[in-house]
């Protein structure tokens, strides 16, 4: 990750797990990741499944030759959680040449289901 400000340390994201398709990310849910109401802002969750999706994509990449980026994902916000951790467990379960698709499930810390989602991350040629 790069040294400036990212959405990713703006959440408080870590990232716990890295390999061969699969990714451990965890993220607080706190005055950063809440919505006005108090609870688990969904756009926080699909933020972090996208982010575990992508760095999952890079590290099945060649860095040198290719980028990745978000193409599609949807997310089903299963259960509400005021406050804690959340971790989010990626696992590839396409791998292609152009996209990969990953399913991310994100649990509370009892195991609870929180979020289930899909993301499509598109493989493309870096430009020189």
């Amino acid at each position: 990750m790069t040294k400036t400000q990212t959405l990713t340390q703006t959440l408080g994201m870590k990232l716990i797990e890295v390999s061969e398709g699969k990714v451990v990310m965890t993220m607080p849910v706190d005055e950063r990741t809440r919505q006005p109401f108090g609870y688990l802002h969904g756009g926080a969750s699909v933020a972090l499944a996208e982010t575990a999706a992508s760095i999952g994509t890079g590290h099945l990449i060649d860095p040198d030759t290719q980028i990745c980026f978000g193409l599609e994902i949807n997310a089903n916000h299963i259960k509400s959680k005021r406050d804690g951790i959340v971790t989010a467990v990626a696992e590839a379960v396409h791998r292609g040449r152009s996209t990969m698709v990953w399913e991310i499930k994100i649990r509370d810390e009892e195991g609870k289901l929180i979020c289930l989602s899909r993301c499509t991350v598109a493989v493309v040629p870096k430009k020189p």
